[in-house]
């Protein structure tokens, strides 16, 4: 038995020596990242000021939830003050915030879009990764140790939370999603001699636009009696190729940044786009204009644009941009965008998340994650979406009493329950299943902003009674690449994946001294146990 003993202590001793070296050699040829570490205990003693950048488009509503939300949470954590700064452009965030990346002076929290977030993380340790936040039992989602009623992980949607994974890892929040919409003049419609469907097709949108494009012999159209109607305008065209190239089964990008835009697909998709340019039955809002005011003054038949800007668009629309006497009286109705297959619909999700920088002081950075959490918290969500077709991003908001309430309430008034607006909501509420994204990576805003492009400078061509042929694509896509520098982004990807390659069947050099330390323990000690055994044997036998 005292053998016995003597074996076990040298067995425990050798595990005690080894296993703290384990952690210093287990990732021996793989990257490291240098962290957040979630402190154990978020501090009162110290007092904090953290800025908040966010985005507003003069909605005043919308800034006081804001600046409620701030005077609430400073209420909770006394401790801490927010200061917040407005925006009125996301891409005007996005240049600032690369901006202060250089000088150290980022925000604390930010409004922003994953794509956005892919090319910050290019800075090192720039952005905090939220996966040890989230998860943390006393101050995490859904934590132990927080002041208000955080929602739980569970609790957030998870095709929303997803949009929010880069590279393995959560660097952002959802805090407000939106989906695009089809705003359909429906007495226009009628008037044409159709019915509007549940889900309308592409093939159907260009049927009706053709006939809305007929004129009577004074040169007004025969639809509406003016002198103006385009029957069919889109406002963000680098969504509407998105989501073709989409329900078509396309090639956009792969997941690394390979581009894939340029196909038969995308080709054949540029030369319908022309024809209805050519017959005056399609433009864009960089074209011509806002596709909410040429819809509320009876200009348009269907025009798309988010969810989140349903109040411009109707009849009855209570922000909307012209004056009384230029609008007309209709019926608005609300329809997923135009679709390649009615039966699988494919929509884009889109819309705001909340991302939070590092900082020198991990209780900074706690006071910032805890402020964005705040923002999921049910009267933040349910207030802000109100305000616009926006969708609460946690099932604990949208199943709230207070939301459902405001929903049931549609057409009550031409504010706060407009049809439309509400139409809009449940419009992605019912979808959120059919919602997709596309891949994130450094260069994907470029790549979004190319798409776009392709069907913008194809309608000024057209209209300029140029020959959208093989020979113009061709051009027009080398002109694209070159512009946004697509080749670059192309090759970086195809750099990485084979590097990535290369990493796997690579001879990683040679080891560690720590890990040469373990492997002399480890052979030093199975030449002990050896020895011991032997000696037990040999006193065995003597006996």
């Amino acid at each position: 038995m005292r053998m016995h003993k003597i074996m076990g202590r040298a067995v425990a001793a050798m595990l005690a020596t080894i296993l703290p070296l384990v952690g210093l050699t287990g990732c021996h040829g793989a990257a490291t990242r240098s962290d957040f570490a979630v402190p154990d205990v978020f501090s009162d003693d110290e007092e904090i000021e953290l800025t908040f950048w966010a985005k507003n488009d003069t909605n005043k509503t919308q800034t006081a939830i804001y600046q409620k939300a701030i005077t609430d949470f400073e209420a909770l954590y006394p401790n801490v003050t927010v200061n917040m700064r407005l925006y009125t452009d996301y891409g005007k965030i996005y240049n600032d915030v690369i901006t202060n990346i250089s000088t150290g002076t980022t925000p604390n929290v930010c409004i922003t879009y994953p794509d956005h977030i892919a090319t910050y993380l290019t800075g090192s340790n720039v952005v905090v990764p939220m996966d040890e936040l989230m998860a943390d039992p006393e101050y995490g989602l859904g934590g132990s140790a927080l002041r208000f009623d955080s929602p739980k992980k569970s609790e957030i949607v998870p095709q929303f939370l997803k949009e929010c994974s880069l590279s393995g890892h959560t660097y952002a929040l959802p805090y407000m999603r939106s989906t695009e919409a089809l705003y359909i003049n429906e007495d226009y419609v009628e008037a044409l001699g159709y019915e509007i469907p549940d889900v309308p097709t592409w093939d159907w949108i260009w049927e009706v636009s053709e006939a809305a494009t007929e004129k009577k012999a004074d040169g007004t159209y025969a639809l509406n009696g003016q002198k103006v109607m385009i029957p069919f305008i889109y406002k963000s065209t680098d969504n509407m190729m998105i989501q073709y190239l989409a329900q078509s089964g396309a090639g956009y990008s792969t997941a690394d940044g390979g581009i894939e835009i340029f196909n038969d697909t995308t080709s054949e998709f540029l030369q319908t786009i022309a024809a209805h340019t050519a017959t005056g039955a399609f433009s864009t809002f960089a074209i011509s204009g806002y596709p909410a005011n040429f819809l509320d003054a009876g200009q348009c038949v269907f025009a798309v644009d988010s969810t989140a800007g349903a109040t411009w668009m109707g009849a009855k629309a209570p922000l909307s941009d012209i004056s009384a006497d230029q609008r007309v009286d209709f019926k608005t109705a609300v329809r997923c965008v135009p679709q390649v297959d009615a039966e699988n619909p494919r929509m884009i999700s889109q819309g705001p998340s909340v991302c939070i920088f590092n900082k020198e002081d991990p209780q900074v950075v706690m006071a910032s994650w805890l402020f964005a959490q705040f923002l999921l918290t049910n009267d933040v969500q349910t207030a802000y979406a109100e305000t616009e077709g926006y969708l609460p991003v946690t099932t604990k908001a949208q199943e709230s009493e207070k939301y459902r309430t405001y929903l049931a309430a549609a057409g009550e008034d031409e504010s706060a329950h407009y049809d439309v607006k509400i139409a809009a909501s449940k419009l992605l509420l019912a979808n959120t299943q059919h919602t997709f994204t596309t891949p994130v990576f450094n260069g994907s805003t470029s790549l979004r902003n190319a798409a776009g492009q392709l069907i913008e400078d194809v309608v000024k061509s057209t209209r300029r009674k140029q020959a959208v042929d093989e020979a113009f694509l061709t051009k027009e896509y080398s002109q694209v690449t070159s512009l946004y520098r697509l080749n670059q982004i192309s090759s970086a990807a195809a750099k990485n994946a084979a590097e990535s390659a290369k990493n796997e069947a690579r001879d990683l050099g040679p080891l560690p001294g720590t890990a040469k330390a373990i492997l002399i323990l480890l052979g030093l000690s199975w030449v002990f146990i050896a020895a011991v055994y032997g000696a037990r044997r040999l006193r065995g036998k003597k006996r």
